[in-house]
């Protein structure tokens, strides 16, 4: 038999037996018509096909006294895992009826319908103590089918078109139990399943480890700041000042007394290579990195680009919105200018080392200073009115330089160690994206 006639078109299977219109509360049609071939020995089954039980969780409230019970919500689900110890207690305030049928059990799959509505987490062992919260659904899957792989399928492409489709034409992008029992999967062989488990368990552990290593960096690198920002080195008197205890021989000063700032340029981003990237909020990451892969590029003239041009040295404030306060160092030599809701600070003064100051906006001291600027009024931001108005310790130079060292080498760490957590993240996106559609298949080991 050909090989054109072992795959069989997914689109004509569809038109025979399974595409119908799955309409949702809101009346939407969605159809998997993303999905193109069936590898032979695989089905394409509806979740309600292969699911023994699914419902809403309870209605309950966290709170701080141990009342023996702890709460799964949907904030706690993150990269698809849970740290089951941090979980709050709670109180159920909804019907205490059958509570038994809220606990997590191993293999529940239980799946954000609110909020980050589509994340979901495989349970991997029982609990005695912890239930689900109203947001979130579980599903108890057959038992003819590996749980696991179902929850890799929910973090696949196919999987997230459908979540997409499913929240087209709402305000409020939520899912519920109609959306996913009509949800779609490509099903191989139980063995073959449990095969394509074994290989992304692999990238998940290499995954977790890096997790742990940068965590131990992260723990590291904030013991080193608190110690190196407060005490300095070899530093042995102290004093008391406005922003706390500082060494004797350092003194306070006002960032508007060490440089002057500039506001960024106000311009549209463009996907056309013009050889200028245009530095923007969202690319300025959590931990302050810089993504400049995915930063867009701009059209500018060359009198513009003089003036915004970005340099090695620079720090950039974020001035609005949940980032505001946050800052960036611009570390690599690259073409580029910095958009309009950024604050670029310039130093007028050789005392200030800019890598001393980005390391300080990542302090305790800096951020109580910006919490009580902006609070209240969040969306208002920060100006450079207020930036300049921002104290700062200040060491002599050479021991600024001393500092920025040690610390500098730890970031240098960081990035390397998540550099690689995003390379194995996409290492395991192209596989499931191979072994959850059948592109590649795995052999199946026989029982010696």
């Amino acid at each position: 038999m050909s090989k054109s006639n072992n795959i069989r078109k997914l689109d004509d299977f569809l038109e025979e037996e399974i595409q119908q219109d799955v309409k949702t509360e809101k009346g939407v049609h969605l159809r998997n018509s993303h999905i193109r071939t069936i590898p032979n020995g695989w089905k394409v089954m509806r979740l309600n096909d292969i699911l023994t039980d699914i419902y809403y969780g309870i209605t309950a409230k966290a709170v701080e006294k141990n009342t023996g019970l702890r709460m799964l919500r949907t904030t706690d689900i993150k990269d698809y895992r849970v740290n089951w110890d941090k979980l709050p207690y709670c109180e159920i305030t909804g019907r205490r009826n059958h509570i038994d049928k809220y606990l997590i059990k191993k293999n529940d799959l239980i799946v954000a319908r609110a909020g980050t509505a589509g994340v979901s987490v495989l349970v991997e062992k029982n609990f005695n103590d912890v239930i689900f919260g109203s947001y979130l659904i579980k599903i108890r899957l057959r038992d003819d089918v590996c749980p696991k792989f179902v929850h890799y399928f929910f973090q696949s492409k196919l999987y997230w078109r459908y979540i997409t489709h499913a929240q087209a034409g709402s305000t409020l992008k939520n899912i519920n139990s109609p959306t996913l029992k009509s949800l779609r999967l490509l099903l191989p062989p139980i063995d073959e399943q449990r095969r394509i488990v074994e290989v992304l368990s692999t990238i998940d552990e290499a995954i977790r480890l890096v997790d742990e290593s940068i965590a131990r960096t992260e723990r590291l690198k904030k013991g080193l700041m608190q110690e190196l920002l407060t005490k300095g080195i070899g530093r042995i008197e102290f004093k008391q000042t406005e922003i706390g205890k500082i060494p004797k021989e350092w003194k306070i000063a006002k960032l508007g007394e060490l440089g002057d700032f500039q506001y960024g340029y106000t311009i549209s981003a463009s996907k056309e290579n013009t050889g200028i990237k245009l530095l923007r909020i969202t690319d300025i990451k959590e931990d302050g990195f810089i993504n400049w892969d995915e930063a867009p590029y701009c059209h500018v003239t060359e009198e513009i680009f003089k003036r915004y041009r970005l340099n090695v040295g620079d720090v950039l404030f974020t001035r609005i919105g949940a980032t505001t306060g946050k800052t960036c160092y611009i570390d690599i030599p690259i073409q580029s200018i910095f958009g309009s809701y950024l604050i670029r600070f310039i130093p007028k003064k050789p005392e200030i080392n800019t890598r001393f100051l980005y390391f300080y906006t990542q302090s305790k001291k800096y951020w109580n200073q910006v919490n009580r600027l902006k609070s209240g009024r969040l969306k208002m931001g920060l100006n450079i009115a207020q930036l300049k108005l921002l104290q700062i310790p200040l060491p002599p130079l050479h021991e600024q330089e001393k500092i920025v060292k040690i610390l500098w080498t730890i970031d240098k760490r960081l990035k390397t160690e998540k550099d690689r957590k995003r390379k194995l993240i996409r290492i395991k996106r192209a596989l499931m994206d191979l072994l959850l559609t059948g592109k590649v298949r795995l052999m199946v080991r026989e029982n010696v």
